[in-house]
């Protein structure tokens, strides 16, 4: 799928380390730094996501000609870049963590910028995408009046979705959804009750005064609010008891995955549901510290190496989808591998370039199956697994449910048994906010893991 992505683009910086000491000429904490993550940031960070899930992404926005700008761009990866001079330093935000404690934030460069000139031939890759993102975060350029002219155009064709900001331009006319957050939604109508019956009232009116076909409030753990075309139905979303920690990257993350949703023709309560999904799983795998560090792109130097903190797996899995190819995964226990765990996974192989499985680890077994299993520890599972043709990687996780690794992994198939049904699966609906689907095969008759046991059991 083509998506384009159009707004503001900056260099995210995170500085993470320890503070076990003052600075001898201030009452003031020393950081001493272990890692440095960099990444791009604003509309460069909905940029990365949607490339990361496989769609071939543009993005429209203006660079200066400067150091920050080429680091972009290197971090950008496969995104196809269309950039106007911007007229003033790019800017560059970085954040100061010590011992998980957020300390600082040092900005350069984020003043409000000139209006960049955009010429209508920059934008003619709207009109071979399949929806648009907005990413506004007002530095002007969604104020730009050819950029807008060219956004109210497609609108009429394809979902536009725009993530406002405070200080950024009025949203067009005729966009698909207005994503606002909580705080955003009160200070544009001007509320101070988030109440859900306030709530609804207000995004209502900023409804209709944007000329919106709808506005989608997120709540962050409380999930989002659907104030439909109509204007009469108001739907709670609920984000399963999401705990957030660090937000940063969310809005992003569920504006991108609505998107694609609205893209392929869901309607905007099954569309949002799938959002929310999928920017939970995201900030539970680690959200925006997961995506690129070290100030190279998140794709491995080579085969079996992957930049810090990042997985084999996971490293695979972008490689791969940046050569354009198909991530499968298939998940389970593989407790006792037998031959119909070969045969589903011999058959997932078969409909991509790469097969992850993605593996439960000993103690959330235990949690689904009971203190008695399993009975091989991950380490041997995940040995056996990896030596089969078939496989390509193996990835443990931790949860009771795999939502949190597939937020990470993005495949584009997921592969299950055919004794679980598709609707059912909760993964079904994160699958499809990245346009990925679930695909069951056939068990093999009189195999199974629980019947192994047993007859091993029996022989003492």
């Amino acid at each position: 799928m083509k998506i384009a992505v159009v707004g503001d683009t900056l260099l995210d910086i995170d500085l993470v380390g320890h503070a076990d000491r003052l600075c001898p000429d201030a009452p003031v904490p020393v950081l001493d730094v272990d890692d440095r993550l960099e990444r791009a940031g604003g509309a460069g960070l909905v940029a990365t996501l949607l490339a990361d899930d496989g769609h071939e992404v543009d993005l429209v926005t203006a660079l200066a000609d400067d150091d920050a700008a080429a680091r972009l761009r290197a971090l950008l990866g496969p995104v196809r870049v269309h950039a106007v001079p911007l007229g003033a330093p790019t800017p560059v935000k970085m954040r100061l963590t010590a011992s998980g404690q957020r300390i600082a934030r040092v900005d350069e460069g984020c003043g409000t910028p000139p209006y960049a000139e955009v010429d209508f031939a920059l934008l003619s890759v709207l009109e071979e995408a399949d929806a648009v993102v907005v990413a506004d975060y007002g530095r002007r350029f969604t104020s730009v009046p050819t950029v807008r002219a060219a956004l109210e155009t497609v609108a009429r064709r394809i979902p536009v979705v725009w993530d406002p900001h405070p200080r950024g331009a009025r949203p067009i006319s005729g966009a698909a959804a207005v994503t606002p957050n909580l705080s955003e939604l009160l200070a544009f109508s001007g509320r101070q009750v988030d109440e859900p019956g306030a709530l609804a009232v207000a995004a209502g009116r900023l409804r209709q005064r944007w000329g919106a076909r709808a506005v989608v409030v997120t709540l962050g753990e409380r999930g989002a609010l659907v104030c439909e075309p109509d204007g009469d139905t108001h739907v709670a979303v609920p984000s399963a008891g999401l705990r957030i920690e660090d937000p940063c990257g969310a809005g992003d993350r569920f504006a991108s995955s609505l998107a694609v949703a609205l893209a392929h023709g869901e309607q905007l309560g099954a569309a949002t549901e799938g959002a929310v999904a999928t920017a939970a799983a995201f900030l539970a795998a680690g959200g925006v510290a997961s995506l690129r560090r070290g100030g190279q792109p998140g794709f491995p130097e080579a085969e079996g190496t992957g930049a810090a903190g990042v997985s084999s797996a996971v490293a695979l899995a972008r490689r791969v989808r940046a050569a354009g190819g198909t991530v499968v995964a298939a998940g389970g226990c593989f407790d006792l591998l037998h031959a119909g765990h070969l045969h589903l996974l011999q058959a997932a192989r078969a409909l991509g370039d790469c097969l992850i499985v993605c593996l439960n680890s000993d103690d959330s077994i235990r949690r689904l199956k009971g203190p008695e299993r399993p009975v091989m520890n991950e380490h041997d599972r995940a040995e056996l697994l990896q030596a089969l043709s078939c496989v390509d990687a193996v990835e443990i996780f931790t949860e009771d449910t795999p939502e949190a690794v597939l937020a990470t992994l993005r495949p584009h198939v997921w592969v299950k048994g055919a004794d679980y049904n598709p609707d059912e699966l909760p993964e079904s609906k994160q699958l499809r906010s990245w346009g990925g689907e679930v695909v069951t095969v056939p068990l093999q008759p009189g195999r199974s893991t629980t019947g192994l046991a047993a007859a091993i059991a029996s022989l003492g």
